[in-house]
């Protein structure tokens, strides 16, 4: 977390906030909104692999329907994941926009402007809630119990005699 100034010669100078007592009710509110996006994010992909189709996991009696629960809490979490990610991004995003019209900024001073990390957040909170999106409706979408494959028995023809007359 830093605060960078691009000069007219085109240099660029950062600065990272040393202390959280320094920050500004807008930028501690974005962090934990972002550390809560980030935490609830990584335990929806937890809790979702128990429940994929292919891991071999809740194999007893009721299984399908335990699996099926745990993708959709998954699914569930990540998507509530986006939502905390969007939020603070797109009220920074405001943030920016109110400060750069703002009449009441000398002109000596820097605007704010949008920054490479705001576009990283958007498409991280989409991609959080597709995917949140994606899980839940291949549950709910999904069979309600899996048929077992159809089982088939062959059996040989027993040969008898009447081959051998022939061949005879």
């Amino acid at each position: 977390w830093e605060t960078c100034v691009v000069q007219d010669i085109g240099g660029i100078e950062c600065r990272s906030y040393d202390t959280l007592l320094g920050l500004s009710s807008d930028l501690k509110l974005a962090r934990i909104f972002m550390c809560a996006s980030l935490t609830l994010g990584m335990l929806g992909i937890i809790v979702a692999i128990p429940g994929l189709y292919l891991i071999n996991s809740c194999s007893n009696h009721g299984g399908y329907q335990t699996k099926r629960t745990l993708t959709i809490t998954g699914g569930v979490l990540g998507m509530i994941s986006g939502v905390l990610c969007l939020i603070p991004v797109s009220y920074m995003a405001h943030l920016a926009v109110m400060h750069f019209f703002d009449d009441k900024v000398p002109e000596a001073v820097p605007r704010w402007e949008f920054g490479d990390a705001l576009f990283c957040g958007w498409v991280a909170g989409f991609l959080f809630i597709v995917a949140g999106l994606l899980m839940v409706t291949s549950c709910v979408c999904a069979q309600v119990e899996p048929q077992p494959a159809l089982q088939r028995r062959y059996q040989r023809k027993s040969s008898d005699g009447s081959f051998r007359k022939h061949a005879e």
